[in-house]
């Protein structure tokens, strides 16, 4: 049985690890990242860490809207993608179904089952990658595909080469 949500922790891994890559070679060819881009994708690297957080109710360190350099993108997306990729990899029946009750940076209470954290978490991830595409198109510059099918048509050619089954 293919299990999705662990499935997409790997896909948010590599969807950040492809984004960096990209934004670090940007900066390597003399381009100036733009700020709304650079402000979006650190909202979704907080949101990371915020999520996790919640999920192991300890306290986030940084802010939902917190902005970073590069540097401070690769330091989030290291705290986090993985450690993050690792939950979903060791969340059982039981942990998926608990439900966490957290309140939002504006304040409202809200009690969420963890399996739909787990979800939302790549998916709002996505939603912001794909606004930094449309910051870096509208700069100028040109963003890099990391979307999901994307992910999946590497994964399998790998899989493949190696002649290996996919995730």
């Amino acid at each position: 049985m293919i299990n999705t949500i662990e499935k997409l922790g790997a896909y948010n891994v590599w969807a950040n690890e492809t984004l960096l890559a990209h934004l670090d070679s940007l900066v390597a060819q003399g381009a100036t990242l733009p700020a709304g881009g650079m402000r979006i994708y650190s909202h979704a690297l907080n949101a990371q860490s915020i999520w996790l957080a919640r999920l192991t109710n300890t306290a986030s360190p940084v802010k939902v809207w917190q902005e970073h350099d590069l540097a401070g993108l690769h330091h989030w997306h290291e705290q986090t993608s993985e450690r993050f990729h690792q939950y979903t990899q060791q969340a059982d029946e039981t942990e998926l179904n608990r439900l966490i009750t957290y309140t939002n940076s504006a304040g409202d209470g809200f009690t969420s089952q963890v399996s739909d954290i787990l979800t939302h978490m790549p998916i709002h991830g996505n939603y912001h990658r794909g606004q930094v595409a449309k910051e870096l198109r509208a700069a100028g510059l040109e963003p890099i595909n990391t979307d999901f099918i994307t992910y999946c048509r590497e994964l399998s050619a790998k899989a493949a080469a190696a002649d290996v089954p996919t995730l």
